[in-house]
């Protein structure tokens, strides 16, 4: 089963809403013209409950099926985020961003746009039991709007099973989809060491205690804690990807900085990580004499799919993209997403969609391909009618 055919017919209509939300972005939990679209559509749509405010400017909106009203009628959970990035846009499209300084380089208007498509050919056929939970979600980028969402309850309050979603992936080949029955994208934590010594005249460094050897050191020393503290087969990332000190060249300064990113996929490597970032600072300090303070960021966790809910999910993938167009035992990605929040909370599946070649994600050039989103909308569909079939 290609593209659902109703589906098709709402491309030109999906385009022009990605265009809208494209050229008019958003971030964080700031969403509200962008909260304001979503909910005007649902409405022409005739959505049957739409409540707002969730996470400051999120949604959540049910169409309620065959048996809705049952005590045991089950809900299934589709997810879009949608804010944007703090990046000027370098697309040259018409309907380019119309707000200096922000753009949708992450494509979460197409992640909108493919859910609304669904949601509107689900409003007209109904061909599901039980209800949808359309989840639109602000502050995927910076925030953890996923983590507010569930920590608000709508998992509960919406009874809520299960829950999928999709992201976009650029210069994967088109319409493919890729996901596997585990971790499919890492953890992500922050440190941010900030490092006291003594400043003084770059001439006379016996009088001073230099903070910038000792950030030289521990820079060295952290690079040492995956290849030396942590299993060769669970990966893991860490880099400093920031270094600060320093004003004029006969200057040794007073303080100096530096900042990591921290990657993994096991929550035992993770604490491990954070552990021997702390020691390693914390003894390079006393070793150059300097003070440190760690200021330690514990990020998104690890997105990890149910095993049953990733093999479903695919399984309807295929029909909409074809047997040779679904590689459901991906590589894991370094990249985090906060919907990892959803699937701590219930069973459910996160999968890429190629869009095929161009610009990467969070890049100034980057602009999603719409004729990609009626191939979203229709996975989303059939994932309903196949997880929710009329009796």
């Amino acid at each position: 089963m290609p593209v659902l055919n109703r589906i098709a017919a709402y491309a030109e209509e999906m385009k022009a809403w990605r265009r809208h939300l494209h050229a008019h972005p958003e971030l964080g939990f700031d969403c509200h013209d962008t909260a304001a679209f979503i909910v005007d559509r649902l409405r022409e749509m005739g959505v049957d409950e739409i409540h707002t405010g969730i996470a400051k400017t999120g949604i959540v909106a049910i169409l309620k099926g065959q048996g809705a009203e049952a005590g045991d009628a089950p809900t299934i959970g589709l997810r879009a985020d949608m804010d944007a990035l703090p990046i000027e846009e370098q697309t040259g499209a018409e309907h380019a961003s119309t707000i200096p300084g922000k753009m949708h380089a992450c494509g979460h208007d197409g992640h909108v746009t493919m859910l609304l498509g669904a949601a509107k050919y689900l409003a007209e056929t109904r061909r599901f039991s039980g209800r949808v939970a359309l989840l639109f979600q602000p502050a995927e980028e910076d925030g953890g709007g996923g983590e507010v969402m569930v920590k608000e309850g709508v998992m509960d309050r919406f009874g809520i099973g299960s829950v999928y979603g999709i992201h976009n992936a650029p210069n994967v080949e088109f319409g493919h989809f890729h996901t596997n029955p585990g971790a499919l994208m890492a953890s992500v934590d922050t440190a941010f060491v900030h490092i006291t010594g003594k400043g003084g005249h770059g001439a006379t460094p016996h009088e001073c205690i230099d903070p910038v050897v000792a950030v030289v050191g521990m820079v060295g020393a952290i690079q040492t804690i995956i290849p030396r503290n942590v299993y060769a087969l669970d990966e893991a990332v860490i880099s400093v990807t920031q270094i600060h000190a320093g004003t004029a060249s006969n200057i040794i300064p007073e303080e100096a900085t530096f900042c990591a990113t921290i990657r993994c996929f096991n929550p035992e490597v993770r604490a491990l990580l954070k552990r021997r970032i702390h020691e390693i600072i914390e003894g390079h300090a006393l070793a150059y004499n300097v003070t440190a303070r760690i200021e330690y960021d514990w990020g998104y966790p690890a997105t990890i799919n149910e095993a049953a809910s990733a093999a479903f999910a695919a399984e309807v993938a295929r029909e909409v993209s074809g047997e040779t167009a679904v590689n459901d035992t991906a590589n894991r990605e370094m990249g985090s997403e906060d919907f990892s929040y959803m699937l701590e909370a219930r069973p459910g599946a996160y999968l890429f969609l190629g869009t095929g070649p161009g610009a990467g994600l969070h890049h100034p050039a980057y602009d999603f391909n719409d004729e990609a989103a009626p191939i979203g909308a229709s996975f989303f569909a059939r994932l309903v009618e196949r997880a929710q079939p009329v009796a």
